[in-house]
């Protein structure tokens, strides 16, 4: 899976570091949020791809916060709901609020894992992203975001940053990267237009140019994404 980040917002520390460790196994990036204020703090930051939140927490319950994601910014990312007790008829007004799933507690850890899994299978249409440390980018809608904020990208530098991001880790060469910009016009561009493209993205992107975080040069071969 690609850039998964999973945003867990649960007042119990055994819950979250339980949940942590299942989900890292299964190859999610996890966030994690103490309290419904916290964690729309999170989300505002790190726009995460999934949320599961307990119904029932500190400053701002489960069920205002979903309420605050579907109605407020418009969001329609999946939502996992943790509760300890709940009667039909609250479950249909939390799934009436946006919630995909709930999960009662107490519950197995690799269940939360599979219906994660489940939901995300049924909701791919709508939650199209890739996500790497806090760096976001939604090929749908045309929007790159990096710790909440928007950057604004040319068409060529988007279709780069797509581009690295679908190959995380992995080292790209120029001519590859030049195939994938210009698929009809390869011959007759120069390496160095990838060199320019690069650096305009470290500019908008990095914060520092001599640690790069994301965009990293592999000398006499290519470029790399550095994803983790």
């Amino acid at each position: 899976m690609l850039g998964k980040n999973i945003l867990i917002i649960e007042d119990d520390p055994k819950i979250r570091k339980l949940l942590k460790l299942y989900l890292e196994r299964e190859g999610y990036e996890v966030l994690e949020a103490e309290n419904g204020e916290e964690g729309k703090e999170a989300f505002q930051k790190h726009d995460p791809c999934f949320v599961i939140t307990d119904l029932m927490m500190p400053k701002l319950s489960g069920e205002e916060l979903c309420t605050w994601i579907r109605c407020e910014l418009k969001s329609d990312i999946p939502i996992i709901m943790l509760t300890a007790k709940i009667t039909e008829s609250e479950r249909i007004e939390g799934l009436q609020m946006g919630a995909d799933d709930y999960v009662t507690k107490p519950f197995s850890p690799q269940e939360v894992v599979t219906r994660v899994n489940t939901v995300l299978r049924r909701t791919s249409n709508r939650c199209s992203k890739i996500s790497f440390k806090g760096l976001t980018i939604k090929p749908l809608r045309g929007e790159v975001k990096y710790n909440g904020n928007i950057v604004p990208l040319t068409q060529h530098e988007f279709k780069l940053l797509y581009f690295f991001m679908r190959h995380p880790n992995q080292i790209l060469s120029r001519e590859q990267i030049l195939c994938e910009l210009y698929p009809n016009e390869e011959k007759n561009v120069i390496d160095r237009t990838v060199d320019v493209h690069v650096g305009k993205l470290r500019e908008k992107i990095e914060t520092s140019s001599d640690v790069p975080c994301f965009f990293e040069t592999i000398r006499g071969m290519g470029y790399r994404f550095v994803a983790n």
